[in-house]
């Protein structure tokens, strides 16, 4: 048999019957039923008010939201703020209040905060639009690096000043196999135009290496579609492919970071005058690091006796994206967008200036593609482009039976 459970709103009727029937009757005092009941005799006369002016409906739980103090809202005080930001539109709701304070200091006004959800609850504030965040492609590839150039790694170690009180910020970058420094260089910023000047001098002397692996900063990665940037679209024009480590995990570039090691201790623990004298000691660093320092996984040797240069020469000029026949290629504008079927569409920023294909996958969905990179796919049923999607797969056909004759 079930226990016998009781709400609150139980307790209070049962409460008035018995005040009803046996305090207004004189068979018992108020006193007896409050102590009998677990309440103050000032609940239970507050009880048998709330019957008398409401009838039973009295007795529920009422909302305790007060009706003064600071979260009450004068509907004066509120027409007064909304008349404000409607003669001031671009005004925000703490040039308002210190508006309304200086004009009428002896009224109380209230905070800013909640002068901005008055006029937000009014209607007032367009919503801000989030900028939207493309996720992260995961950890980079499990594959083994088994020979110079298939790999090089890179990344601004740690920034530091020179005796003449600028920002030095050393660029490295290294071969993923021999441990081969390529190049280690001093730069005043991690701007992409310098640092693309810096690649493009290495890819000159060295050749072109396979696959890039990098952290997701400046400039190598960004918040865009497959998290692209200037430098990594300029390498997929090389045919490199930019790899990058999971957020917060250095240990995925740990070769290049044991490497930051040594570097920190033997050429920036004491920094030089300027970023002039400051890459002569990156230089001698580098000189004994390929030449004459022996590393233990390479059985002691120094990293020059395992490298070699890349036999893919960087070309003259930039190659184009190629594209098959069947795909419709549209240029990135410089704000970032596309026209497709009429359509404007924003791609990335980091794309400007770029081809771009769509490539048919049936009548209703296109492929947005750079290179062999999906960037997403466009639905001409919604009339949408869904960037950093996976295309919905194919639904097959169902042939409808035909009479035989």
């Amino acid at each position: 048999m079930p226990w016998k459970a009781t709400s609150v709103i139980d307790q209070r009727t049962s409460f008035v019957l018995a005040y009803r029937k046996q305090v207004l009757t004189g068979e018992r005092t108020m006193s007896a039923l409050c102590a009998e009941h677990g309440v103050s005799r000032k609940t239970g006369y507050k009880l048998v008010a709330r019957h008398l002016e409401s009838g039973w409906p009295g007795l529920q739980d009422r909302s305790r939201a007060p009706h003064s103090g600071k979260h009450w809202e004068a509907p004066e005080t509120i027409s007064t703020v909304l008349d404000v930001r409607t003669a001031f539109p671009t005004w925000g709701a703490r040039k308002i209040i210190a508006y309304l304070r200086d004009i009428e200091p002896e009224q109380q006004w209230p905070a800013a905060s909640v002068a901005h959800e008055w006029i937000k609850r009014a209607g007032m504030i367009e919503p801000h639009v989030r900028a939207r965040r493309f996720s992260h492609p995961g950890r980079p590839p499990a594959v083994p690096i088994e020979r110079a150039n298939q790999q090089w790694s890179t990344d601004f170690k740690g920034h530091f000043r020179t005796r003449d009180g600028r920002y030095c910020y050393p660029l490295t970058v290294a071969d993923s196999f021999s441990r081969f420094i390529i190049g280690c260089q001093a730069l005043p910023s991690t701007s992409f135009e310098l640092t693309w000047s810096v690649f493009e001098k290495l890819f000159r002397e060295y050749g072109l290496p396979d696959a890039i692996l990098s952290d997701n900063g400046t400039p190598f990665s960004s918040n865009s579609v497959k998290r692209l940037s200037k430098l990594s679209v300029r390498w997929i024009r090389l045919g490199i492919e930019p790899r990058l480590i999971q957020p917060g995990k250095p240990q995925q570039n740990g070769r290049l970071e044991r490497m930051h090691r040594t570097l920190k201790a033997e050429a920036c623990a004491d920094p030089a005058a300027n970023l002039r004298r400051q890459q002569t000691q990156f230089v001698r660093f580098v000189e004994e690091f390929n030449h004459v320092r022996p590393h233990e996984s390479l059985g002691q040797k120094p990293p020059v006796r395992v490298y070699t240069s890349s036999s893919r020469q960087y070309p003259r000029h930039l190659p184009p994206m190629e594209y098959s026949t069947h795909c419709e290629v549209r240029r990135v504008r410089s704000s970032g967008e596309i026209k497709w079927r009429g359509q404007w569409f924003f791609v990335s920023e980091a794309l400007v200036g770029e081809q771009v294909g769509f490539e048919p996958v049936d009548d209703e969905t296109f492929v947005l593609r750079f290179g062999r990179y999906e960037l997403g796919y466009y639905s001409a049923r919604e009339r949408r482009l869904h960037l950093d999607r996976t295309r919905p797969p194919r639904e097959p056909r169902i042939e409808q039976p035909t009479d035989q004759p």
